[in-house]
């Protein structure tokens, strides 16, 4: 199975950033290290990342994009529907992988087992160098007066240090 992906989202006053590494690992072994796990939806007003298994992710991208079309943009109402279908559906249910979906007021971590999740502090990681990169992030928030997207940069080149599923090849989306 693949593995290996870092997603880091920071949010500070009305700027949110999204960044992801670029590494997709087979076992031991690195497949790829430039994948692009970020990326914009709809008329770019919605960005997401995903972890977990690329074709699922795909799937996800287009569902959520159909929902936040039939909501009108609205993230919240598209990302609980999103999550009600993906945890009742037969199919979905199977999907594995994670996103992260932020817009300009909100960001949230999305699940096959319903979870709709806000983040504390503006700060949000999933994947296999999560941990890292989260703990990271908050302790630059918090100790310096870097903007998210310095954040990010940061916080993923920590966890690319350390984790070995992920790397320093780096997608950033941002929204202002």
């Amino acid at each position: 199975m693949f593995k290996g992906t870092t997603i880091l989202s920071v949010r500070s006053g009305g700027h949110v950033v999204v960044a992801g590494d670029g590494q997709v690992s087979l076992g031991n072994t690195v497949m790829k290290a430039s994948a692009r796990k970020v990326r914009r939806l709809v008329d770019g007003s919605v960005i997401v990342g995903f972890a977990g298994s690329t074709a699922d992710a795909m799937t996800l991208y287009e569902k959520l994009e159909g929902k936040l079309k039939e909501y009108n943009n609205n993230l919240t109402r598209a990302a609980v529907e999103l999550a009600k279908d993906w945890r009742s559906d037969k199919y979905l249910r199977r999907l594995e992988a994670m996103l992260v979906a932020a817009d300009r007021d909100q960001t949230f971590v999305l699940s096959g087992t319903g979870d709709v999740l806000q983040p504390d502090e503006g700060i949000v990681a999933i994947g296999s160098g999560a941990g890292y990169a989260l703990a990271a992030a908050r302790a630059l928030k918090r100790s310096t007066e870097l903007g998210p997207r310095e954040i990010c940069q940061q916080a993923m080149g920590i966890a690319a240090e350390i984790c070995v599923f992920t790397n320093d090849q780096l997608t950033i989306e941002e929204l202002r």
